[in-house]
């Protein structure tokens, strides 16, 4: 058995010796050779910000962006383009803190926290990746039950199988998976863009919608699926996950090479999270067009979306579609969503173990709760569990967040490639901005509350 690669020596801002790196077997696998031109870089960067995206599109924004549409028309469409800026700002500070340190923002929060501190943020990140499994497995499920009648539990378990494929896949070599999610992306986006042209929205009220105001604020009900919008695109394990993944990249450890990598690795996560934020958009927009022009407010259900969208649209096929794309949607972020839980066990805990059991551990972990939730709620329950797990992703979103901010803001820990004061104060206004709808989010937890009992 080979000796995995060791991390380079610490910078002088970090407390602890480097360990091994992240997803060892992978780490710097794919190589970026010196006398490549710039299109041949692009394709060979290209990968970690679309398996970052996955997380953008999973089924738990179906679950908000559906309820959101139809409860509220175009205007939370405005959410989505922030929560997406946000979104392309944070994880090009993640792409720079795993270039520059060699280090997944794991490893940094062991590095830089006590242990009572990083354990307490590896159970918060835990808790998030089990809500946001929640949301993925149940997706995939409900996908399975519509297109082939399958009861919701055994869809789950089923679901549950995608470990298997991640370890085949990576044994084949980081590329194949990346090479699978991207063709799950693109059946989706197809998907999307046939059920656009089947819905024929309005486009001045789209455009209208991409402008925030000030009654999201104001209304409790529309604040409380905007958080949930929030936390279903700007995930917490992401954070973690592209920190670990942009590291299986071969570039010169140069200075030079070092400042090309940040660059085409940013570049790489703005185009696929610009991607992902067409895939939100048009769910949203699908829904505002067919169910609430239509005086349908009381759609939040994935299964009642589908059960009405070929009547009501006329086009037999559009439910199928929308099945297919839940169903890819579903297992994309599965498969993103394991590799994720091992890199933040392996980085909190410092827990090295056989590839196949961290990812069935990792698996559990998660898969449990979907299981019992599953089981004890039934279809009647789906659209409530997924609507909250997304509001818990975001209200551990600050967790992951500020340490990120904290860290790339360090001259000590990233010496010249320190985020530059634009950069900072961006990030801190989008942080500004979670914590703070998120603590009037609790503040009105009540009305909230209401609402969701006369509508799930």
């Amino acid at each position: 058995m080979s000796t995995p690669p060791k991390m380079e020596p610490a910078p002088s801002g970090w407390r602890l010796a480097a360990g091994s790196p992240s997803l060892p077997e992978a780490h710097r696998s794919i190589p970026i050779r010196k006398e490549y031109g710039f299109w041949r870089k692009v394709f060979a960067f290209a990968g970690p910000g679309y398996l970052v995206a996955v997380g953008y599109m999973d089924p738990g924004n179906w679950a908000t962006d559906l309820a959101g549409g139809s409860a509220f028309g175009y205007s939370l469409l405005s959410v989505i383009l922030l929560s997406n800026l946000m979104a392309i700002l944070l994880q090009s500070l993640c792409a720079r803190l795993g270039i520059v340190t060699g280090r997944d923002l794991a490893q940094a929060c062991r590095d830089h926290y006590s242990r009572p501190v990083a354990l307490g943020l590896w159970a918060l990140c835990e808790i998030a990746i089990c809500a946001c499994d929640l949301a993925e497995v149940i997706g995939s499920a409900v996908a399975l039950n519509l297109l082939f009648g399958l009861p919701l539990v055994w869809g789950v378990i089923i679901t549950a199988l995608d470990v298997l494929l991640i370890m085949h896949l990576q044994n084949k070599g980081f590329r194949y998976i990346e090479a699978f999610v991207i063709a799950l992306m693109v059946v989706i986006g197809a998907c999307f863009g046939l059920e656009i042209l089947f819905s024929q929205p309005d486009l001045r009220a789209v455009f209208a919608g991409f402008v925030p105001t000030p009654e999201i604020v104001r209304h409790p009900e529309m604040l409380y699926l905007a958080i949930g919008i929030l936390g279903a695109t700007v995930m917490p394990h992401n954070l973690y996950l592209h920190s670990s993944i942009v590291q299986t990249r071969n570039f010169e450890r140069t200075d030079a090479g070092r400042r090309e990598a940040i660059w085409f690795a940013t570049l790489d996560s703005t185009v696929a999270l610009t991607f992902a934020l067409f895939i939100n958009a048009a769910i949203l927009i699908v829904s505002a067009a067919t169910f609430h022009v239509h005086g349908r407010t009381d759609i939040a259900e994935i299964q009642d979306a589908h059960r009405l969208l070929s009547p009501m649209l006329g086009v037999p096929v559009a439910g199928a579609l929308f099945a297919l794309a839940l169903l890819a949607s579903g297992q994309n972020s599965t498969l993103t969503g394991t590799l994720a839980g091992q890199i933040v066990m392996e980085g909190f805990l410092n827990l090295r173990l056989r590839p196949w059991m961290r990812r069935l551990i990792t698996r559990l972990i998660a898969i449990v709760p979907a299981v019992i939730c599953t089981a004890l709620y039934g279809e009647s329950g789906v659209a409530r569990l997924l609507v909250f797990s997304q509001v818990v992703l975001s209200l551990q979103l600050g967790f992951a967040v500020i340490p990120l901010i904290a860290f790339t803001s360090d001259p000590k820990k990233m010496g010249r490639f320190v985020s530059p004061p634009w950069l900072r104060f961006l990030a801190w206004i989008a942080a500004g901005i979670i914590v703070l709808l998120n603590v009037k989010y609790l503040m009105d937890f009540s009305g909230a509350t209401a609402w969701l009992s006369r509508h799930f």
